[in-house]
């Protein structure tokens, strides 16, 4: 039996078990993996349900222009279903949102315009104002309003909820999500908490976000907002869809602790989630001192790594915001301490070369004539031209020199330093900011990366 259409995929996503990084937790933890949505995220699941009230309600005709602010995903759902049903579509997005998330909308054939991100709701270029404005000028068009709409939550209190305590028949014992809208941790929530009182709803925020104070307080206090990097989740005012009462605890995670937990997460197991996923389980490592033997938590996890691929999963990114503690070729000069290179000259004697190793207890010289990295002595080469020739002792280094050592950037990261060691080159060279230059071999790095 085949689908209808790419729509017909939405929900019935699987609920994973995460082993390694929740090994010392006393519970079992399940994460509910909503890339598996054909739009890679959960939003593919109200993005439908939107629509599909909107038409019953007469609010949008055949051949109109859907139109909504989003940070992408909410987008991307919305961008298939018009593709199925013949609408058009036009979003708008801040610039701080992942450029993959704009290029895909565009890929399925949205208009996408890209807003300042500090700005206030209220402001005429905030992503919000303009989707407003937009709505009010495009004939036969509808404004999404993914926020106070409240089919976003309905959505997950008819799907979401029901498939999540249908996974863990019935045991599941607290949920977890990033929160945003409030539709997929309020609905969820509703229907589990109808189903048992005693369950737990975790809800996850960003710093520079207003959402936690406002459910600890009651106040909307403006002075809790300002910009942070994290997508997808926190938000600079509380959307209709939250009904606070679902919600039991709050807890705030930092722009760097979700960007590295994701990548933690794709590493150690193997599910290549956003940046919401990663802030997600912090959060819940957070709160660990209120779990216990025999619960039951489900995650959210909204959407797919390939939406981050520029920004978290890239290390230039995370280095320059300083989220990334990466060892450099520098790092490992200076933990060595003070030690002279050991190089050999072109004109020196192989037996030289032979001396300096057997003294140094070394495997690999550099060949260094007037200041330039020219070649390279090995043991292992040595080896293979004394054995055909054991007079080759008496022979210059030039004439049984290998290639040069590869030559890398003084702050080139450990991780990239291994790509440039095989068989060929037993070592790397870089030259400090005085010009000396260093070696590091793989033994260097293996020592390096099992501390």
């Amino acid at each position: 039996m085949w689908l209808k259409n790419i729509l017909e995929t939405i929900g019935n996503t699987p609920l994973i078990q995460l082993n390694k990084i929740t090994k010392e937790l006393p519970c079992t933890v399940l994460a509910k993996v909503e890339y598996f949505n054909p739009g890679n995220s959960i939003k593919d699941r109200m993005a439908l349900k939107m629509l599909e009230v909107a038409e019953q309600e007469g609010k949008i005709q055949p051949g109109g222009t859907i139109i909504e602010g989003t940070s992408g995903n909410t987008g991307m759902g919305l961008a298939l279903a018009a593709c199925v049903k013949g609408y058009k579509c036009i979003f708008t997005t801040t610039e701080k949102q992942s450029k993959e998330k704009a290029d895909i909308l565009k890929a399925v054939g949205a208009e996408v315009i890209i807003c300042p991100t500090n700005v206030e709701p209220e402001d005429p270029r905030s992503y919000y104002s303009v989707s407003k404005r937009l709505a009010s000028e495009v004939p036969n068009s509808w404004y999404v309003n993914q926020y106070d709409n409240l089919a976003n939550r309905l959505t997950h209190y008819e799907q979401t909820g029901p498939e999540i305590w249908e996974q863990t028949e019935g045991k599941v014992t607290h949920l977890v999500v990033a929160t945003g809208t409030g539709g997929t941790i309020v609905g969820t929530g509703k229907y589990l908490k109808e189903k048992n009182p005693a369950i737990k709803v975790w809800a996850i925020d960003s710093y520079g976000s207003l959402l936690k104070k406002y459910f600890d307080t009651g106040e909307l206090d403006q002075k809790e907002v300002y910009p942070y990097i994290s997508e997808g989740f926190g938000e600079d005012f509380v959307p209709a869809n939250y009904d606070m009462s679902v919600i039991d605890e709050f807890t705030k995670v930092t722009d760097k602790d979700g960007a590295i937990m994701a990548r933690r997460i794709a590493k150690e197991e193997g599910l290549f989630c956003g940046y919401s996923a990663g802030s997600c389980l912090q959060g819940l490592l957070q709160m660990k001192s209120q779990l216990k033997k025999g619960d039951l938590v489900v995650l959210i996890f909204h959407d797919h790594g390939s939406r981050y691929v520029g920004k978290i999963y890239n290390d230039e990114w995370m280095l320059e915001r300083g989220f990334l503690e990466m060892k450099t070729f520098k790092d490992l000069i200076n933990g060595r301490g003070a030690q002279r290179l050991i190089t050999l000259s072109p004109k020196q004697s192989v037996a030289d070369a032979i001396e300096l190793m057997k003294k140094y207890d070394i495997e690999n010289i550099p060949v260094i004539w007037e200041g330039r990295n020219i070649g390279a002595i090995s043991a292992g080469g040595l080896f293979n031209e004394i054995l055909n020739n054991a007079s080759i002792k008496t022979q210059m280094v030039e004439s049984v020199m290998e290639k040069a050592y590869p030559e890398v950037a003084f702050d080139c990261p450990v991780e990239r330093l291994s790509s440039f060691i095989n068989k060929e080159n037993g070592a790397v060279l870089s030259k400090d900011e005085t010009g000396i230059f260093h070696v590091v071999t793989k033994y260097d790095i293996i020592q390096s990366l099992s501390k």
